[in-house]
């Protein structure tokens, strides 16, 4: 899911909604119900849920192994 940037152009107000990437873009604004809702292009957030977004989560063995060593050789 990501967090899209909204802008209406009859009255200003800018919003934000939290939409999958296939939802359709939001067309009346919330304020004013005008039809004139675009989407702010670029200025989209992302939420990454699950595992693989930290450095140690996708480290082969082998890469652990060499790390473990490295340690042992500055350590002594």
């Amino acid at each position: 899911m990501s967090i899209y940037s909204y802008r209406c152009w009859n009255c200003g107000n800018e919003f934000y909604i939290l939409q999958k990437m296939t939802d359709e873009p939001v067309m009346v604004c919330p304020k004013c119900k005008e039809s004139t809702a675009k989407r702010i292009i670029g200025s989209c957030g992302l939420i990454f849920k699950g595992s693989g977004f930290y450095v140690t989560d996708n480290r082969s063995g082998e890469y652990a192994e060499k790390e473990k060593a490295e340690k042992e050789i500055k350590h002594g």
